[in-house]
């Protein structure tokens, strides 16, 4: 039986950090041949280059498209869109995949699957269903469902979702959520070994892990909110922080630009573009609380059971657990509610958290799932519309 070729696409440091697993799996699998390409953020100095982290894990790469040379706004978003879309194309239209597997909801993956897709490539989703009315990855999303052939929704509630869209519910497979996943069977990091490893002392004191990103969606100011959370992590004293940076999204620059500013001088401040996923899972873990408006805050601390502060409508739309925390993104807001976060009564509370998005073997029941539909008579073929219950 001859292999099926999996084109493996990815654009940022969390999106690989979800994909890492999967690809891993592919590797083993003597069905299907993983050919990861590599694009977006992950190739540019700006977002630390971690195409490098890639490298780091043996990973081979089939292809690198450089897509990031229009700056930021909604016209260059539209602009490196288009360019994707052209260049994904002409990569997909030489390499003749037999699928590609996208996960998430980010502009630049939203490029990958429209190119597939007019190419006749069966696209492969995970994370379908989300809902996240803070950005426009929630449209970008649904669009990469309505294109897909086959659904990896992150629980059963956003499975649901998928069918209500109109999916047949054969293509749609639940099998948990990979961030979850990732916690429960990476090796971490202690305090000690992950402090020496960022040459920043997290053994004394308690220490929050910061991610904000800017929403791209409602009109919000994404640097004024920014300039919010630093005013209120200043009202709270006695805490270090350790502060991941923000996403190539329109605005994220010019955050970036704010906490480097913020950090320069500080003792009890640092920054970075990518921790890379052990390093980022080791200091959530044991993190006083994890603040911002990343969905790891809200889709991979329930598994840990850590307080967590959500800000602002980015994340707007998922699934909130007991141990998040949600506020508006101004000074007051956020400062009392991140000492609500810090108390113990409620990390206690955080702790009893159970997580939606526990599947058990997640990364290698998606692979099996892969080697079965890859091989079925049809795969990729035309899809109506399921009218049927979503039940």
């Amino acid at each position: 039986m001859e292999k099926k070729r999996l084109a493996v696409v990815t654009g940022t440091r969390a999106e690989y950090g979800l994909l890492r697993r999967v690809i891993s799996e592919l590797l083993k699998s003597d069905k299907i041949i993983p050919e990861v390409i590599v694009t977006g953020a992950h190739l540019s100095p700006l977002y630390g280059n971690t195409v490098q982290e890639i490298e780091k894990d043996g990973v081979p790469i089939a292809a690198r498209v450089d897509i990031l040379k229009f700056g930021q706004g909604r016209r260059a978003t539209a602009d490196t869109v288009a360019y994707a879309m052209e260049q994904f194309a002409a990569l997909f239209e030489d390499m003749r995949p037999d699928g590609c597997l996208v996960l998430g909801d980010r502009y630049e993956i939203f490029a990958v699957g429209a190119a597939a897709a007019m190419l006749g490539v069966p696209l492969i989703h995970i994370s379908g269903g989300d809902v996240t009315l803070g950005a426009a990855d929630d449209w970008y999303r649904h669009c990469l469902t309505k294109m897909a052939c086959l659904h990896f929704p992150s629980c059963e509630e956003y499975a649901r979702r998928v069918i209500r869209m109109g999916e047949n519910p054969a293509t749609v497979f639940n099998v948990g959520g990979l961030g979850d996943e990732n916690i429960r069977k990476l090796p971490l990091m202690g305090l000690e070994e992950l402090s020496e490893s960022i040459g920043f002392d997290l053994t004394e004191g308690p220490y929050a892990l910061v991610t904000f990103h800017p929403e791209t969606a409602g009109g919000a100011a994404p640097l004024a909110q920014m300039d919010q959370l630093l005013a209120a992590m200043e009202d709270t004293p006695g805490v270090k922080w350790l502060i991941t940076k923000a996403n190539a999204d329109a605005g994220g620059q010019a955050i970036n630009r704010r906490i480097d500013q913020w950090c320069a001088g500080r003792s009890d401040a640092v920054a970075f573009a990518s921790l890379g996923v052990v390093r980022y899972l080791s200091a959530m873990r044991r993190a006083a609380a994890v603040v911002g408006n990343s969905s790891s805050g809200v889709v991979e601390t329930p598994t840990f059971g850590v307080p967590t502060l959500n800000i602002g409508q980015r994340q707007a739309g998922r699934i909130i657990c007991q141990n998040v925390l949600c506020c508006e993104a101004n000074r007051a807001d956020i400062a009392a509610t991140l000492q609500k976060a810090l108390s113990p009564a409620f990390r206690q509370l955080a702790a009893a958290t159970v997580s939606p998005y526990n599947g058990g073997d997640t990364a290698r029941r998606m692979v099996e799932v892969l080697e079965q539909e890859m091989f079925r008579p049809g795969f990729g073929g035309p899809k109506g519309f399921y009218d049927g219950p979503a039940e």
